[in-house]
Order: C-alpha cells, then sequence, then structure tokens
C-alpha cells in the first residue's frame, strides 16, 4: 500500500461499508492544489466564445480525469506546474481577444 491509500473501510448505523479516506498533510495540500487549478480552469473556460467553451472546459475535466490516479508526488507536482502555466496562456490569449 503507498502512502497515498491509507483508505479505511467503516460501517455506517446500518452496518453498510462506507470508504474513508485519510490524507497525510503533503497529499491533503497537494489535493487542494488540484482542485483549486480546476476550478481556476473551469472559470477561465466560461470566459471562452461561446463556440469554443464547451470543447475547452471537455478538454479540462479530461486532463483532469487522465490524471486522477497518479499516485507520484512529484509528478503531481509537475502537472500542477503545468497546467498553472497552460491556464496563464490561456488567460491572456482570452484577455487579448476580448473575452
Amino acid at each position: 500500500m503507498s502512502e497515498l491509500d491509507s483508505n479505511v473501510i467503516l460501517l455506517d448505523l446500518r452496518g453498510e461499508p462506507v470508504m474513508v479516506v485519510s490524507f497525510d498533510l503533503q497529499t491533503f495540500i497537494l489535493r487542494a492544489r488540484v482542485l483549486k487549478l480546476y476550478r481556476q480552469a473551469l472559470r477561465v473556460a466560461k470566459r471562452a466564445p461561446p463556440h469554443s467553451k464547451g470543447e475547452l472546459m471537455q478538454t479540462i475535466r479530461q486532463e483532469m480525469e487522465n490524471n486522477r490516479d497518479c499516485n507520484d508526488r512529484q509528478r503531481i507536482r509537475y502537472l500542477i506546474s503545468e497546467g498553472m502555466e497552460r491556464l496563464k496562456n490561456l488567460d491572456e490569449m482570452l484577455d487579448m481577444q476580448g473575452h
């Protein structure tokens, strides 16, 4: 079991299994950074022209889904950095186009 896979199975009041995910601090912080990037990307995508907004939002979602199961912290940090750079470029491009 890796550091990021610290899931625990508990039972709810009806005796049904419930998975509880516990994170260490570093994992919690990385997860928060990923979610923040995702929200920022969706906000920027909403400014895109109507004919490309849907495709852009789908691309953002797909990029996140493609890396959903990544447990390598170094790779996650790299992906966050890459995503922030790509988001900055998209934001600047939309600004230049007046969106």
